[in-house]
């Protein structure tokens, strides 16, 4: 007989999925490093690639053939996937550019500002209404922008389009819903890359040449796994958010970004400037009102639903 999963299990293991998803991509900065001296072209190629091949595998264990098949019959379906597609290659390529050029700690920073900037995109997309305490996050976390580029002397330009490209993509996964799973979905993804990946492979292996087994056994095994690596935080996630309550995915995205910064503060050694302190610790109180304002917000509702219930 097998026993039936209470509501408060399988919120536990939702969260469980969603915070290995979050400590894997809070590690993939050093493992692409270990990746020397395959560039950020390369690596971005072989994870499309290898994703494919690996989603491709998952297809057949788990047979959802039927399931994939469901969605090519569906335009639409395919033309947000393609579009899905589209905004993951450029956060996947932005992300790999900063990591290998030295700008860990800015990559960071665009984790922290892809929350914020959801939320803005649920105004200017979905038309909703924010509460004056987001309002006032979003405003705090421009002033962090400002300070970063006045201050700091550059622009974040990986940092903005990392919080942009992963703010889009989850906006067209919202829009997608339940009607892709995740091995559907990244499949579909990956497999509209995947002429990119080869046009990548065939100029990287014209001008500087392909690193695969030219730099060590060690080297072409880790390089091989990068579609396992890309693959797995994502379908943990999906699990994830499948089972546990956006407030508490909203939280635990945190741990992400944290892990990248610490890495690029106190592993990697970059340069942490007072100016870059100042618009980090700006964004981090931007991202404490705007959790704060989520757990009441969360708490209120349930609030609600109980006084119904009640009444009912």
């Amino acid at each position: 007989m097998t026993a039936t999963r209470t509501p408060s299990r399988e919120i536990a293991i939702g969260g469980v999925y969603a915070f290995v998803a979050y400590l894997l991509w809070g590690f993939l900065p050093l493992y692409f490093l270990t990746l020397a001296p395959t560039g950020a072209w390369e690596v971005v190629a072989w994870r499309i690639v290898l994703s494919l091949a690996f989603c491709a595998i998952l297809l057949f264990v788990v047979r959802g053939w039927s399931a994939l098949w469901r969605i090519v019959r569906q335009p639409r379906l395919l033309g947000l996937t393609a579009l899905a597609g589209a905004l993951i290659y450029v956060n996947w390529q932005v992300f790999l550019l900063g990591t290998l050029s030295g700008h860990v700690i800015e990559t960071s920073l665009g984790y922290f500002i892809n929350p914020i900037v959801t939320v803005l995109l649920g105004v200017l997309v979905l038309r909703e209404r924010l509460r004056i305490t987001q309002w006032i996050a979003i405003g705090i976390a421009v002033v962090a922008v400002l300070v970063i580029v006045v201050g700091y002397g550059t622009f974040p330009w990986i940092a903005l389009s990392l919080a942009c490209s992963f703010g889009l993509y989850g906006l067209v996964k919202k829009k997608i819903g339940p009607a892709v799973d995740a091995v559907s979905g990244l499949t579909l993804e990956s497999f509209w890359l995947f002429p990119i990946a080869i046009i990548q492979l065939c100029v990287v292996a014209a001008t500087s040449g392909l690193t695969l087994f030219t730099a060590g056994a060690g080297h072409a095994a880790l390089l091989l796994m990068a579609g396992v690596f890309t693959a797995t935080p994502l379908l943990f996630f999906a699990a994830g958010t499948r089972r546990a309550p956006l407030t508490l995915v909203g939280l635990l995205q945190f741990v992400a970004p944290v892990l990248q910064f610490v890495t690029g503060a106190w592993l990697l050694g970059e340069p942490m400037p007072f100016e870059r302190w100042v618009g980090f610790a700006l964004v981090w109180v931007a991202l404490a009102v705007l959790t704060v304002d989520s757990l009441i917000a969360a708490r209120r509702g349930r609030a609600a639903v109980s006084d119904v219930a009640e009444l009912t």
